[in-house]
């Protein structure tokens, strides 16, 4: 029996699509339970945590290697993404941003003056951070946390004692709060919730502020805010001390940059070296300070003195461009803040 013409066009297609079909399958990643690696890590969660193996081996079997999260961690190698100070700043340090931000302060106002008082740390270095990690809650990640980690932990050998360690943190966390670990979402590195804290992070500094005897982290502002301050306070936060004061810098600053940004020597030290900074407190020439550049392609570097505190910014995310931009968010909203109250 012979077909009709529009029947033997379709099955022609099928029969040239299938070939692509197979291929995509065969090209797509196996399940992380197939991994060697991944059913002894199993084994240690059943050993060291008392994890059933049987429902963890089904968990990696729902999940595969994230490409997307790959090309996410890996450093970008065009000139064009050079590490770019203003670029930076521009993301961060917008109208939009703080906007946003003022209407975050104004509806916790009680919550964030809470954190204030209980931890020494400034409202408005709470609401920066809240602001450049999730834009107020509005950007928290859509990657499925269990996948992230177990690519990172897995497949991206760079850092993957950092990462495993996380995955093993995240399903202790899980396991606390009585929920599913495929349910969670985040960003393609882990972090989680409102405040983008890592799973390490949350089971070690994240506190229930709200009161309701659960920390939640993507759906209560209240615990988001003073997760935040607490994790601050306990990295070393000293209140009412300086955090940054820009630079003039006059002769090679190289060996200044090369300590790092930890504080090493007194302020009156890079002083005495020709970098100047604006008239400043009395006290300030014997605080532990320290050379932040900033840099940008085919522009000047902008040079700035980081303090203790800037430094305590940097153990949230380690970057000075990170740690400059909570703080000029933070100025910006404290000045239009102050600006409102007059």
């Amino acid at each position: 029996m012979s077909l009709p013409s529009g029947r033997i066009i379709l099955a022609s297609l099928l029969v040239l699509l299938c070939p692509l079909s197979i291929a995509a399958e065969k090209t797509k990643s196996p399940p992380f339970s197939a991994q060697p690696q991944v059913r002894e890590f199993i084994a240690e969660m059943r050993d060291q945590h008392g994890f059933d193996s049987t429902t963890l081996t089904r968990q990696f079997s729902a999940i595969r290697s994230n490409a997307s999260v790959l090309k996410a961690i890996r450093p970008a190698a065009a000139p064009e993404q050079q590490r770019s100070w203003p670029r930076y700043r521009d993301r961060f340090v917008n109208e939009r941003r703080i906007q946003r931000g003022l209407q975050f302060w104004q509806e916790n106002q009680a919550e964030i003056a809470r954190a204030e008082v209980l931890y020494g740390v400034p409202g408005a270095i709470i609401a920066a951070i809240i602001g450049v990690e999730t834009e107020y809650g509005r950007n928290m990640g859509k990657f499925r946390i269990l996948e992230a980690l177990a690519t990172l932990a897995f497949d991206y050998p760079a850092r993957a004692p950092f990462f495993r360690n996380e995955l093993e943190q995240f399903l202790l966390l899980a396991r606390e709060n009585a929920t599913d670990p495929l349910s969670y979402q985040g960003s393609y590195a882990g972090a989680m919730g409102i405040p983008q804290f890592m799973p390490s992070s949350q089971r070690r500094y994240a506190v229930d502020f709200d009161g309701d005897a659960r920390i939640d982290l993507s759906r209560s502002p209240t615990d988001a805010i003073g997760s935040v301050a607490r994790f601050l306070q306990l990295h070393g936060w000293t209140p009412n001390a300086p955090i940054a004061l820009p630079a003039t810098i006059s002769g090679d600053p190289q060996t200044w940059i090369a300590a790092g940004i930890k504080p090493s020597v007194p302020l009156r030290t890079l002083l005495d070296q020709g970098i100047a900074v604006p008239p400043s407190g009395e006290g300030m020439d014997e605080q532990p300070a320290a050379l932040i550049d900033l840099v940008a392609p085919d522009q000047p570097t902008e040079y700035w003195i980081g303090f203790n505190n800037f430094y305590v910014i940097t153990r949230y995310n380690r970057s000075s461009f990170y740690a400059m931009a909570v703080f000029q968010l933070a100025e910006a909203l404290r000045e239009n803040r102050a600006e409102g109250a007059n």
